[in-house]
């Protein structure tokens, strides 16, 4: 600290002095502003966190509710909490009050959360999957469960080659249908999912036919025409592939309608906001 003692007052020395103790005054105001704003920040990530765990147990109960309701034990429905946008450290809080199922949309978001979160996760992709983004995806994340978004043959292809080219165990795959009929929405038409399906079956060695998935309309939320369009492909499915029904899943269902799914037969729902909350997209500049 700067003192007056032994020095001679001038009306320049005095001037420096006061700006020499505002300076010092700003920069130990700023550097407690950001211990504040640091501790105010680890404090809303704890809250976001816990009120992840608290929503996790609730959607729990509910898919339980919906499955019993529906005549099937409540353990018949998995529960794939969807991540995307949502840090590392939120995802370690739902894995530590027990879950193992998340999911994720970008393959490169997967690609970096998976090598600092525990390997007996169960990661789905549920995105749109394209052909030069295989590689990484399958390489980078040794415990990838499932995909859920095979869409045509060449996707399906693909996914063969490289699970054979890196000596994996065979990967479940569902095939995606568009029961919406909306041009945005990515998935093969109703009326080709048999085809497709037959071929993943019997031309994809690598890959392990599992069932059939859907999203909703353009709000991510299905109609229950939806969800009988999907029963109704299952039906033709399995009766070409000569298959039981219980043999091929029915991934239908999100935050807003999954209850719904579930007692139309849903065996995979896939829930992100209600548990993690809303996401947190990057501001476009």
């Amino acid at each position: 600290m700067l003192s007056l003692r032994n020095h001679r007052i001038t009306p320049i020395s005095a001037v420096r002095f006061a700006f020499s103790h505002a300076g010092e005054a700003r920069i130990i105001e700023n550097k407690e502003e950001q211990r504040k704003g640091k501790r105010q920040d680890q404090m809303a990530a704890s809250a976001m966190e816990g009120a992840a765990v608290t929503a996790l147990r609730s959607v729990m109960q509910r898919v339980h509710q919906a499955a019993e309701k529906s005549g099937r034990p409540a353990d018949s429905v998995r529960v794939v909490a969807v991540s995307k946008t949502k840090p590392v450290s939120l995802v370690r809080q739902v894995y530590d009050a027990g879950h193992r199922c998340f999911g994720e949309n970008y393959v490169q978001e997967l690609v970096e959360k998976a090598p600092q979160l525990p390997e007996d996760i169960e990661w789905h992709f549920i995105g749109n999957l394209q052909s030069n983004k295989v590689k990484v995806l399958l390489s980078s994340v040794p415990n990838l469960y499932m995909v859920e978004s095979v869409d045509d043959e060449k996707i399906a292809n693909h996914l063969d080659r490289m699970v054979a080219g890196l000596g994996r165990e065979p990967l479940k795959v569902l095939v995606q249908v568009n029961t919406s009929g909306e041009a945005s929405k990515s998935g093969v038409e109703p009326s080709g999912c048999v085809e497709l399906a037959k071929h993943v079956q019997l031309k994809c060695p690598n890959l392990e036919f599992s069932g059939l998935m859907t999203i909703g309309m353009l709000d991510y939320t299905s109609t229950p025409e939806n969800f009988r369009a999907l029963a109704t492909c299952r039906m033709e499915v399995c009766k070409a592939l000569e298959i039981n029904e219980e043999q091929c899943e029915l991934s239908m269902g999100m935050s807003g309608d999954f209850e719904q799914a579930i007692e139309m037969g849903s065996t995979n729902v896939r829930i992100g906001s209600t548990i993690f909350g809303p996401r947190e997209y990057p501001k476009k500049t």
